[in-house]
This record gives structure tokens, sequence and C-alpha cells, in this order.
């Protein structure tokens, strides 16, 4: 029982020391994963949109608010991009920073 204990509280210092870090501007671990769950929602989103790549474009979230950034092809997809990611729970605000230029 006793090493249980010792190996619990030797995982949970670990933990704490390093796999919960926070990033600036963030207060808690929880808004943390908030953030990090919406901006997988966002990018699943993009996959299954046969107009979005998900590949060009980069998805960061902060506090709710969403940053998209990247390429698109045309105005169409930069547009879609935003509202696909309006459209995702806990999204309180969009930042649409994707840039337009033609495929080569």
């Amino acid at each position: 029982m006793k090493k249980i204990l010792i190996a619990a509280m030797v995982v949970l210092t670990a933990l704490a020391g390093s796999g919960c870090a926070v990033t600036s501007g963030q207060s808690t671990v929880g808004q943390y994963v908030d953030d990090a769950t919406i901006a997988t929602r966002v990018k699943a989103r993009f996959a299954e949109d046969t107009q979005v790549s998900a590949m060009r474009i980069q998805v960061e979230s902060l506090k709710g608010t969403v940053q998209l950034a990247g390429f698109a092809t045309s105005q169409a997809e930069k547009d879609r991009a935003g509202q696909l990611a309006r459209a995702v729970p806990d999204v309180k605000e969009v930042r649409n920073n994707i840039i337009v230029r033609a495929a080569n």
C-alpha cells in the first residue's frame, strides 16, 4: 500500500510540473482543455466539409476566440471556414486570418 501511495505522489508531482501546462492568457487547466476541444471540433468540421481544406488551415483557440490562419484557394473557401468555426459550440468569436491565393 505504501508503494502505491508513493507511486501516486510521484505521478501527480510529474503531472503538476509538466503535463498540465497552461499557456499565457489562460486562467485554468479547464479553460485549456475547453479551448483544445473547440479547436479539435473546428478542425473536424473542416475535415468533414468538401469545400474547406483542413490541411491548409490552422486553428487555435483561446478563451473561446478561434483564430484561423493559413491559405484558401478562394474567397468562398475562406468564408466557409469562418462559417463552420462560428457554428461550433462555445465559440465566442472567430478571427479569420486566412489568406486567399490561387492554387498552383
